[in-house]
């Protein structure tokens, strides 16, 4: 098969592997044949979880996750054991990096937003009923920080280690953190990724809001409700150097092109009604790719399903790319899975770059609003005729971050 490769003018940053965990599984098996069927059984409803009573939807993993190594047990929580299913994945290249670069010469920047949270909430549960909270639980294991702490620790990386946590935006940032590093040439090689994991605190919160739906999401249609949470854990392994891409000869190396961020700063929890935010950094992405928006072949959008955000991000999408450019929100398949969104829909776009998968298509009512600005969602069968996807995240308090991946030239 003869790949187009659309021409950028930014210097492109390798990916070398991609370990990817949530509600559409954990083997490429699964993952493939839950996007081409556009259904995932591990969008769960669930009852119980709600303070009033409520049910919803949740996006489960259900793979058994691997225990942290008795060396670190400090930081064994269910949210590191999550990240730890989809970091083995790339074990190699990781390891490879450090023993080319130095363990000095490696980076990590992650994003979460629950940490971990759950396992707070289990010890607090325990206090309740007991007295005293569980002997083997420190509450630094609910420190943002503590994610990014375990993945050098785990690797015995010792350059420069980060978390982010600007909500759904977090794990997208740390793509332009790693890639500032690179350019900087501070370090060689930045493992980046998310994790984020189901807890009570997150699914009251944003019911609370009345932004959670009773039912599996709905993205763009005119009877959308608002969001189901998930749970999920994506890393790549990103440096300049193109070679151990890990992709075959038939497939060219996969890469970040371009990366644009913005904050409107509209309000604390709801986006710019009119989308100015999230057509800034789209708009920045493309400048920073030096890409036109006729270059780009599938969205991959944020799309929540809450009505404040289809609408805005409608109009967003519409005023930079038309009605052309085939667009879906992949959330139905995964749940909104928080500070880990980013990294996980960027992993889903790498898989469809990296195995030629067909687009997912957008899964809904097919009920679309009328008040949406006109954008062409992804119908089934749809194939990737352009090989360059923008992904979108868009946040609380208006942080918004839209990432370019595609195949990179020489």
């Amino acid at each position: 098969m003869t790949i187009k490769i659309s021409k950028y003018t930014s210097t492109p940053v390798y990916i070398h592997g991609c370990g990817f965990h949530s509600a559409l599984g954990i083997t490429d098996r699964d993952i493939h044949s839950r996007l081409q069927q556009g259904k995932s059984p591990d969008m769960l409803p669930v009852s119980g979880w709600l303070n009033n009573g409520a049910d919803t939807v949740v996006g489960k993993v259900t793979a058994e996750l691997p225990a942290v190594p008795d060396r670190l047990k400090r930081h064994n929580t269910f949210n590191n054991r999550l990240a730890l299913s989809a970091l083995a994945q790339i074990e190699a290249p990781i390891e490879r990096a450090i023993a080319k670069y130095g363990r000095d010469r490696v980076a990590v920047i992650v994003g979460t937003s629950t940490s971990g949270i759950a396992d707070g909430e289990t010890a607090l549960a325990t206090q309740i009923d007991s007295g005293a909270l569980p002997e083997d639980y420190h509450y630094r294991v609910q420190e943002v920080g503590n994610i990014g702490e375990f993945v050098a620790d785990y690797f015995a990386i010792e350059g420069p280690v980060y978390t982010l946590s600007t909500a759904c935006s977090s794990s997208g940032r740390v793509f332009l953190s790693a890639r500032r590093l690179l350019k900087a040439g501070i370090v060689d090689a930045v493992v980046v990724g998310g994790s984020d994991s189901l807890c009570r605190l997150t699914l009251n919160g944003f019911n609370g809001l009345d932004a959670l739906s009773d039912r599996l999401c709905n993205p763009f249609s005119e009877n959308r409700k608002g969001i189901n949470i998930g749970e999920a854990a994506a890393f790549m392994l990103l440096s300049l150097a193109p070679e151990d891409s890990g992709a075959p000869e038939d497939i060219p190396a996969i890469a970040l092109l371009g990366a644009g961020d913005s904050s409107d700063a509209h309000h604390i929890s709801a986006p710019h009604p009119e989308g100015k935010g999230a057509e800034e950094a789209m708009r920045k992405a493309l400048n920073d790719a030096g890409l036109s928006p006729e270059c780009i072949g599938y969205i991959n959008a944020h799309g929540t399903a809450t009505p404040l955000n289809d609408e805005m991000e409608a109009k967003a999408i519409h005023r930079v790319f038309g009605e052309q450019t085939p667009v879906s929100s992949t959330k139905p398949l995964t749940g909104h899975t928080l500070g880990a969104a980013s990294a996980v829909e960027a992993a889903i776009c790498w898989h469809v770059l990296r195995y030629q998968l067909e687009l997912p298509a957008q899964v809904n009512d097919g009920h679309i609003a009328e008040s949406l600005a006109p954008v062409k969602l992804v119908e089934p069968g749809t194939q990737l005729s352009k090989p360059t996807i923008l992904s979108n995240s868009f946040a609380f308090g208006g942080n918004n971050i839209s990432l370019i991946f595609g195949y990179a030239h020489d």
